[in-house]
């Protein structure tokens, strides 16, 4: 198939994720995390680009940032072909090392751009890379240290963030730190990963009270907003490169996090489509049928296809997690 072109304006906000083709890391060591940290600085600054968060992690990255003259395409060209080529030099290997192409979710910056650098900086701490939001402040891989002044990467563009927060450096700094550690309980966040309309109103129980209402709304899954802010970016983009531009399909997306999910808890994907009873089965089953119904907006017949069960074992499972609730 072939790929796609990207909404990829100047001056457009994105949240960039990258990973490691088929989950394998993407740094080995602080050289490697070193050499990915300054690379990107020297790109954002040659291309314009501003950076307002980030977080390298083992086998991903996440990045907001607000593309310049060039757009977000070459940016990510020259980041991550150049690392690429870095890292199979030193660890001798060929082949690519990420993981398709990247992901970018253009985002409206009101309601998002504060939620987005809390949950990108939030990152390490989720993924347990650091034991609490003190050993954060310290950590050098992500840039939550640098909007906190403890580490200085002139290419990170704090100030941005911090005016959110106050004209004073310091107490805008001591703001910042507790809207971080107030967020630091809301979880995975899903809906901060993707566009669409089921992320962008907060999920499908309020897509559905809205059609039950009988209102409308533009949506786009590479777009993260409202609808008026869907219909503006795509107005901006004429009816020819429109169809350049395919939505990532919700089952794609289901079966990212389907095999994503089995690497993680180290179950074979093929046994869980295939019926697998075990125990671990059954745990990512239940994870899946309850993102893929509450957040994704599927039938329960498309999320049994992929989970090896039957329409009515998705049903009795998601009763099992409301009971449980209540």
């Amino acid at each position: 198939m072939p790929r796609g072109a990207r909404l990829d304006a100047p001056g457009t906000l994105h949240h960039v994720m990258v990973r490691g083709i088929e989950g394998m890391n993407i740094v080995e060591d602080d050289k490697d995390r070193e050499y990915f940290v300054t690379r990107l600085g020297l790109v954002a600054t040659g291309t314009g680009t501003s950076v307002y968060a980030w977080a390298l992690m083992s086998n991903h990255a996440h990045m907001l940032l607000r593309s310049g003259a060039a757009g977000l395409s070459t940016f990510m060209r020259k980041l991550l072909t150049g690392y690429a080529s870095y890292f199979n030099r030193r660890h001798k290997r060929h082949g690519h090392l990420f993981q398709n192409r990247y992901k970018s979710i253009i985002c409206e910056e009101e309601p998002y751009f504060l939620r987005l650098v809390s949950y990108i900086h939030l990152n390490p701490l989720r993924a347990g890379l650091v034991g609490n939001i003190e050993e954060l402040e310290r950590y050098r891989w992500s840039g939550h240290a640098v909007v906190l002044n403890r580490i200085r990467h002139e290419w990170q563009n704090r100030n941005a963030v911090l005016e959110y927060f106050g004209k004073r450096d310091s107490s805008a700094r001591q703001a910042y730190r507790e809207f971080v550690a107030s967020e630091s309980g809301l979880g995975r966040q899903p809906e901060l990963t993707g566009g669409g309309l089921i992320r962008s109103i907060g999920g499908w129980s309020e897509v559905k009270s809205l059609r039950k209402r009988g209102e409308k709304q533009f949506s786009d899954e590479r777009i993260l907003g409202s609808g008026e802010f869907v219909k503006e970016i795509l107005d901006e983009v004429d009816d020819g490169r429109k169809e350049q531009f395919p939505a990532v399909p919700m089952e794609q997306e289901a079966r990212e996090r389907l095999e994503l999910l089995c690497r993680e808890k180290g179950v074979s994907k093929q046994a869980l489509q295939a019926g697998s009873r075990t125990r671990q089965c059954s745990a990512v089953r239940k994870q899946l049928a309850g993102e893929y119904v509450g957040e994704l907006g599927m039938s329960y017949a498309g999320a049994a296809r992929l989970l090896g069960i039957s329409a009515s074992a998705v049903n009795q499972i998601l009763l099992r997690c409301r009971n449980k609730l209540q």
